[in-house]
């Protein structure tokens, strides 16, 4: 798969550090429709039945990082799952890794938000009805897959909470007011392009007494998710990484709970 040079080369270490994972790991394809979502699926390895979290990708599709993040919540003990949006939307029926850098980001682009939405749907239905699952799902995503993420709270009352990674806010007043599980934001100091909105964010939620809880990250810039996780990543977003993944693991463990 050819994608941005940025993300090829994270592409490198993630896969490495994947395949060095001792936690199970697998593709599963969940149909819906006319749809068929591939997805891949990493189990904790715990006794008692967990939360499961979706997590939606960036604008980069479901790459090798993607699927890192789900191994590294079922490190923390949760079901993960990322579902490749791109499922099937590509050259000859393929789905991410059937495009090129800008096909996939065209691609993406391009995607129709109910299909999205009933791709998610389709996937946290399918999570949630696992032996494993004790029938709690979270959704958490990030850049593209941020905005996603808020944007599905507002189509989906099951989910238990919404994590926002640098992602768009809704302005549609009237979906935000459908929202039913508290949204938590994850943001960066030195992305305006995102942050600047998050005020006018929290002046609408809070008109319709939803939960938001933003925080911003001194010293990150927009994807410090995955830029802090690279060998070559700066210490304000290694910093602003490790921090966001103490908080994600807060708010887990209280739902979980």
């Amino acid at each position: 798969m050819v994608l941005a040079a940025n993300v090829t080369v994270a592409q490198d270490w993630a896969k490495a550090k994947l395949e060095k994972s001792p936690r199970h790991g697998e593709w599963v394809d969940i149909k819906h429709g006319k749809r068929d979502v591939k997805s891949f699926i990493t189990y904790p390895e715990v006794k008692d039945k967990a939360t499961a979290v979706v997590v939606i990708h960036e604008i980069f599709g479901l790459s090798d990082w993607a699927r890192g993040v789900t191994d590294e919540l079922a490190e923390a003990g949760y079901i993960a799952i990322a579902p490749d949006l791109l499922s099937g939307m590509g050259p000859n029926g393929g789905g991410t890794d059937s495009f090129d850098a800008d096909g996939v980001r065209k691609g993406i682009s391009s995607l129709p938000p109910d299909q999205i939405t009933a791709d998610l749907d389709a996937v946290v239905k399918y999570v949630s009805k696992l032996p494993s699952c004790n029938g709690k799902v979270v959704v958490m995503g990030f850049c593209w897959g941020g905005g996603q993420t808020f944007r599905f709270a507002t189509n989906n009352k099951e989910i238990k909470a919404a994590l926002s990674f640098y992602g768009q806010i809704p302005t549609d007043e009237s979906a935000l007011e459908k929202i039913k599980c508290p949204v938590y934001g994850f943001y960066a100091e030195n992305d305006a392009r995102i942050t600047a909105t998050v005020p006018k964010g929290e002046e609408m939620m809070k008109k319709f007494g939803k939960t938001y809880e933003p925080v911003t990250y001194e010293g990150a810039g927009h994807g410090f998710m995955r830029a802090g996780e690279d060998p070559a990543g700066n210490a304000a977003n290694k910093k602003a990484r490790e921090d966001a993944w103490k908080r994600v693991k807060e708010i887990l463990a209280k739902i979980q709970s």
